[in-house]
């Protein structure tokens, strides 16, 4: 019998995605109330429960307009959480900026530490949230791609087709896609603030939510109190470069060099991702592998260091002749990517901070003699470019780095590939007068800064609201553990096992039954 933590290994490797779509999915639709006004909050008593205990809380909606800017505007709902501080003297509430865009920000379970001194809020994202959400079925679709590679021009042109379709359609049934940016956003975070009362905040951001914390602070420094930053996004980093990755590839191979072990199956990983990445064989057995799909998928799992270590795995079974962990890379991507997002609200909170006419993405995310190129910008970047979606960039001061003087905190990992640490370092943190950048080694993602060493986080953060000090003097060095028990090529053979078992048990049953319908009929003729 399997151990726990083996099934939980082989449950995360499988779905590397789930987590994201239990996040991406956005909190239920609701309706906005008859004889509300701009501002109004509706709240009621609930017990909020996490795997610590139970607290107190309220939940509800926040009646904001669709348009900030209009007075006659239609008005939209967003659900709001607030879970109250253990003790009555509580400081400062922090507000909760969660990861995507195309993620709903209703998902945030506070540990005891946090909420020992404080409120926690929860506010809806506009668009992944409420009583709009800009879900996009056609997106999802042209996200399984045409033809033999996802990232071939015909499949990005197909999936910007799509982009275009689904924004026609939500434009007909009255929505302003011009309201759905980051800037509106921090609109509806400021209107919560006042209908609850607070004077000042903290926040507490996490990926994509440190655009929106950013431009919090630009727009209502006097607001924020302190600002903690978890795997930090500055302005034009939704696009993620190719360069960087190759560098980052590159910091692994120095990592794998130092284990002899490793360098017993290849003495450059960088240099055996690179002869897999542009010599993808087509299928393993019967089943089909599809290049593009399968670096997007090795891009998604770079971000975390368990994950990481599973794509090394499978790429070099594959340099060595095996590619049964591509074959299931392939099938993973069709059974997670497409439904990982809120695809309108990504689409629209991205292209309108991000986006450059000028660039050819297409292209340019695919570099000759790139170890893996940048996979899911050439997808979704490569069809913002070739669709014909009227998208409105936000304020050209939004799209780029401001100086700032509220109290922040940027938490980095240094193998994060969807944040990298030095985007956060070299464009950020000179800006910040009262910045400060914790670098945690080997660790990948939000998800690796809030769960490789726990404690050792929560003292962090704690300790940097409640004394504007960042205590990181419990984190201890995690080495980098290349080592998989249950990579892709296991899993998928045993899984083959197991089919082959079941269809087999499933001929016999058939046959005995059979069988014995023959001798009963038998026995009754004679």
């Amino acid at each position: 019998m399997l151990s726990r933590k083996t099934l939980v290994i082989i449950t995360i490797v499988l779905v590397f995605g789930i987590m994201l779509i239990s996040c991406n999915r956005g909190e239920s639709s609701m309706s906005v109330p008859e004889g509300v006004k701009v501002g109004d909050i509706m709240l009621e008593p609930y017990e909020f429960k996490t795997t610590s205990g139970s607290y107190n809380a309220e939940r509800g909606s926040l009646i904001v307009p669709e348009n900030w800017n209009k007075d006659t505007s239609r008005l939209i709902a967003l659900p709001i959480i607030r879970i109250h501080a253990i003790t009555d003297k509580s400081t400062e509430p922090i507000f909760y900026l969660g990861g995507g865009p195309g993620s709903s920000n209703m998902v945030f379970k506070p540990s005891v530490a946090l909420l020992a001194n404080h409120d926690v809020v929860m506010v809806g994202y506009r668009g992944a949230d409420g009583s709009v959400i800009l879900d996009c079925p056609e997106v999802k679709k042209a996200m399984k791609g045409l033809g033999k590679d996802l990232l071939s021009k015909e499949s990005v042109i197909n999936l910007g087709k799509a982009f275009q379709k689904s924004f026609e359609r939500l434009q007909a049934e009255g929505v302003d896609l011009d309201c759905y940016t980051m800037v509106d956003v921090v609109q509806d975070m400021e209107a919560a603030r006042k209908a609850l009362g607070y004077n000042r905040i903290n926040l507490i951001s996490e990926s994509y939510g440190t655009r929106v914390a950013q431009i919090y602070a630009y727009q209502h420094p006097d607001t924020i109190f302190r600002s903690a930053m978890i795997g930090v996004n500055p302005p034009g980093c939704f696009v993620w470069e190719p360069e960087i990755i190759d560098h980052q590839l590159e910091y692994y191979a120095q990592l794998w060099a130092k284990d002899p072990e490793c360098i017993i199956r290849t003495p450059n990983l960088a240099q055996s991702i690179r002869n897999v990445a542009h010599n993808m064989p087509s299928h393993w057995l019967f089943f089909p592998i599809n290049p593009g799909k399968v670096k997007a998928v090795t891009f998604g799992m770079l971000s975390g260091r368990n994950s990481a270590a599973m794509v090394f795995d499978a790429y070099i079974a594959a340099e060595q002749g095996d590619a049964s962990g591509l074959a299931l890379m392939s099938l993973a991507y069709n059974l997670v990517s497409p439904s990982s997002a809120i695809w309108g609200d990504f689409c629209t909170k991205a292209v309108s901070a991000d986006f450059d006419p000028n660039r050819d993405y297409f292209t340019e995310m695919e570099p000759p003699g790139s170890i893996l190129g940048a996979p899911s910008s050439k997808l979704s970047w490569g069809c913002a470019q070739y669709s014909q979606l009227l998208i409105k960039s936000i304020p050209e001061e939004f799209r780029k780095v401001q100086d700032c003087d509220v109290e922040t905190l940027l938490v980095s990992g240094s193998v994060d590939f969807a944040t990298p640490a030095e985007n956060a370092t070299n464009q950020l943190l000179p800006h910040l007068t009262k910045g400060k950048q914790v670098i945690l080694a080997e660790m990948g993602h939000c998800g690796d800064l809030w769960n490789v060493q726990p404690e050792a986080f929560e003292r962090l953060l704690t300790s940097f609201y409640d004394t504007g000090v960042a205590d990181d003097s419990l984190f201890t060095y995690a080495p980098m553990e290349f080592s998989v028990t249950w990579g892709f090529p296991r899993i998928i053979k045993i899984a083959l096992i197991l089919i082959l078992l079941i269809v087999l048990g499933v001929i016999w049953l058939v046959r005995f039954i059979i069988r014995r319908i023959q001798r009963h009929k038998v026995r009754q003729t004679t």
